[in-house]
């Protein structure tokens, strides 16, 4: 009858992989579902939680996307999938010799990444959180740079009499412009802009365009003002740059290849010949200052109105206990 007895209890294991999972889903799956049950304000600090991981992730990855360490992340991580299988599937020897690798894994990561760890290091002892989660300047402060860039470059181009042609994107997106460019998606540099526009070179014919604070495109076509008012002198680029800044909310700068001369085109109009501080002038007047003051505007009513909204609710329950 033992014998019998001991045959059953044999006949009723389950593979160890299968027993795990069980374990781990009623150990910390059911008992979280259940405490959140007693304690519903940990469902709050889950989120958080979760929020915060995922944010992590999402910085690190960013960072390491298309270096040398991308192609390793995904190396480990087929290992790690390879072992969940082979404990899954109950395959020992496999699942040892994957196991005792990522133990050992573990050791050459830091010195895999430690160019990247030291980075990081670094950055949190300096305090640089923002650059470290890659959250850079305001984007304010990131524009009105990208501003400067602009007007050093059109000084350096206009110094030399070189065309030039610059469009900076504002609220109503101009992608239908951008897609007949080449992709640059390249960050703003007087340098950059300069040697896009070099004679003779692919990209100089056509425009470029400024959009999100980074260079989209360049050799961008534009709609050409075919107006009877527009001077007869002004040639192809300034006729481009008042028929953008007439289809959209766009400003471009022009640099005009015979004078040298630096002119704006904005809301369908062509200012002329203007001087340094005074492109900069217009430039952070029409992009920086009313697009983020709009906006710091909208907030402050918005927080406005959500005080009102407290202090009446308040007031109504202050009320109401008083007739109680």
């Amino acid at each position: 009858m033992s014998s019998i007895g001991n045959v059953g209890t044999v006949g009723t294991i389950t593979p160890t992989g299968t027993t795990t999972l069980e374990n781990f889903y009623t150990e910390n799956i059911l008992g979280y579902i259940n405490s959140l049950k007693t304690n519903p304000f940990e469902l709050i600090t889950l989120i958080i939680d979760i929020a915060l991981v995922v944010f992590l992730l999402y910085s690190f990855f960013r960072i390491v996307k298309g270096s040398r360490a991308w192609q390793l992340i995904k190396g480990i991580a087929l290992i790690f999938v390879a072992t969940w299988v082979s404990s899954l599937l109950n395959l020992r020897i496999l699942n040892a010799i994957l196991t005792a690798i990522i133990n050992i894994g573990l050791i050459a990561i830091l010195v895999i990444f430690q160019p990247e760890l030291r980075r990081a290091l670094e950055q949190l002892g300096t305090n640089k959180f923002t650059s470290f989660f890659g959250i850079d300047k305001d984007i304010a402060t990131k524009t009105k740079e990208d501003i400067y860039k602009v007007v050093i470059a059109a000084e350096e181009l206009s110094k030399t009499k070189t065309g030039a042609l610059i469009v900076i994107e504002r609220d109503i997106n101009i992608q239908d412009i951008i897609a007949t460019g080449v992709p640059m998606d390249a960050e703003v540099s007087p340098q950059l802009l300069v040697n896009i526009f070099v004679p003779k070179t692919p990209l100089h014919d056509g425009a470029v365009v400024i959009s999100n604070n980074k260079i989209s495109a360049a050799a961008c076509v534009l709609p050409l003002a075919d107006d009877t008012d527009i001077a007869k002198e002004l040639g192809t680029r300034h006729r481009a740059a008042i028929g953008i800044s007439k289809e959209s909310d766009s400003i471009a700068v022009v640099v005009s290849e015979e004078t040298g001369k630096i002119s704006v085109a904005k809301d369908g109009t062509l200012i002329m010949d203007v001087r340094e501080d005074v492109l900069k002038k217009i430039l952070i007047s029409n992009i920086v200052t009313k697009r983020f003051a709009s906006n710091q505007r909208k907030t402050n009513k918005t927080i406005a109105k959500l005080k009102e909204k407290i202090r009446k609710e308040k007031l109504e329950n202050q009320k109401k206990k008083e007739e109680k």
